[in-house]
């Protein structure tokens, strides 16, 4: 987990790196270069994830900003249907304003809050590891005393690195 968090603030820096040169005048030959190489190291390729998600029910708007393509008016619509009770719920509201390409693409940056006893099997699904049979069978299980039982069930589908990405999607009791 602390390995994630280093590899998130590192992602971090670099960003805010980028963009201070950029706004401070940088390469006076071309700005535009500085703002695509700010756009390259943030964006996600095909094998890799963000070290860390952001809970698209709690995250700041200075947060919802370091995704790729989110301006204030997707800050406003993100905001604007909390709290999100599924991620089908995020791709039905999000969809209305953008394509199905590029909600899939902000789903690699946010995570709706998981409720061991009354999440979906899509929104179980965005537990890394997690395939759709394994969703159903969680959810033929409940209901779960805790979200530690429900932990202890999914420790079976998921390696422990998966499992502790799991912990920090789960809401409170």
């Amino acid at each position: 987990m602390k390995k994630l968090l280093n590899n998130y603030l590192t992602g971090i820096l670099i960003l805010l790196l980028a963009v201070t040169i950029t706004a401070c005048g940088g390469n006076s030959d071309s700005t535009e270069t500085a703002e695509t190489e700010a756009q390259t190291v943030i964006e996600p390729d095909a094998t890799a994830t963000p070290a860390a998600k952001l809970n698209i029910n709690t995250a700041s708007e200075e947060a919802f900003k370091m995704i790729p393509d989110v301006g204030d008016r997707m800050v406003h619509e993100f905001e604007e249907y909390r709290p999100y009770v599924s991620i089908l719920q995020f791709r039905k509201e999000i969809g209305k304003y953008v394509d199905e390409a590029q909600v899939a693409a902000y789903e690699e940056y946010i995570f709706v809050p998981i409720s061991p006893n009354e999440s979906d099997a899509a929104t179980l699904e965005q537990i890394p590891g997690l395939d759709a049979n394994e969703a159903e069978e969680l959810i033929a299980a409940r209901p779960f005393d805790s979200n530690q039982a429900f932990l202890d069930s999914l420790s079976s589908y998921v390696s422990e690195e998966e499992l502790a990405t799991a912990e920090t999607y789960l809401e409170a009791q």
